[in-house]
């Protein structure tokens, strides 16, 4: 499977960009950047280390630095740290980024692998907005849109009601419902179901001294919040859940339904069911556990 994953790293987006490199199904063959954990050029400069880090010769295309109509970005500090991987802030810069914007490389990627390319949004989908309208072709040109957002039967995360790639720009999100591509929908609904804790991480590393030592020193920030914000013991694999529902739908109990963002008042950025919309598949339930032990299986395969 060739994948793009549209990413703002983020520590949940590095263990997602390790398991994709380390899974014999898939092909990386990008990845495009946007704001949302961090702001834009330091999610392109993780991303850059990542690929490095992982010995993978692909490239990173930068994209959306904020939300639609805005012209600023709060980072989430507090979930992520100042630089995206928690306590670790020495990120060198290598190499740089694609002469192509993110829009534009997943425009060209699209139909280069028309029929084959599959899509794994896991920030704020500015970038697949934007992609939609640069090229009106484009949603169907690519395969499948895989995004790990909303919160459609469960709570939010950064409110009540909204998750936060989906709050960071709800114009754009729903646009992107109002004309999907052949779209999953990996949200809170399941991603919750899949917690990773302590003591995985503290095995991943025993077996994956390079790649699974790093996530499992930066992921020490990450457990701290969940602890004390959500009371619980672990961390979703919420980005890397939807890198496996790109190729492991069967783990997956989905529902069909059309959505639509709220973009105003109290709800804002939830993710609603609309009867209205083109369908999309909403992921409603996960064999969780299955999930953790293929992550870790996978991960621990990288030196």
């Amino acid at each position: 499977m060739k994948l793009i994953i549209d990413t703002d790293p983020g520590i949940d987006d590095a263990m997602a960009i390790a398991y994709a490199a380390a899974a014999p199904e898939i092909d990386l063959i990008g990845l495009t950047t946007v704001f949302g954990n961090t702001h834009v050029h330091q999610s392109s400069r993780n991303a850059r280390f990542l690929l490095h880090k992982l010995g993978i010769d692909a490239p990173v295309a930068e994209g959306a630095p904020f939300a639609r109509g805005t012209d600023a970005h709060t980072p989430s500090e507090h979930v992520h740290g100042p630089e995206g991987f928690g306590d670790v802030t020495e990120i060198p810069q290598i190499g740089s980024n694609h002469s192509l914007t993110a829009a534009e490389f997943l425009v060209d990627r699209a139909r280069e692998h028309k029929g084959e390319l599959v899509v794994c949004a896991v920030g704020p989908l500015t970038n697949i907005a934007d992609a939609m309208q640069l090229d009106p072709e484009f949603s169907s040109n690519i395969k499948r849109l895989v995004i790990m957002g909303g919160a459609v039967f469960s709570p939010g995360n950064i409110t009540e009601h909204a998750e936060a790639n989906i709050y960071h720009d709800v114009h754009a999100a729903d646009a992107v419902f109002a004309s999907p591509p052949d779209t999953v929908l990996v949200g809170l609904d399941v991603t919750l179901k899949t917690l990773y804790e302590t003591a995985d991480f503290e095995a991943l590393a025993a077996r994956s001294a390079e790649m699974g030592g790093f996530l499992r020193d930066i992921s020490k920030f990450y457990l701290k919040f969940y602890r004390d914000i959500g009371g619980l013991e672990g961390c979703g694999l919420h980005d890397s859940t939807a890198v496996i529902a790109c190729t492991h739908e069967p783990m997956f109990e989905m529902v069909e339904t059309g959505l639509r963002v709220v973009a105003d008042g109290a709800q804002f950025g939830a993710t609603r069911p609309d009867a209205n919309r083109p369908a999309v598949r909403v992921c409603r339930d996960v064999n969780g556990a299955g999930v953790v032990n293929l992550f870790t299986d996978r991960v621990a395969s990288l030196p």
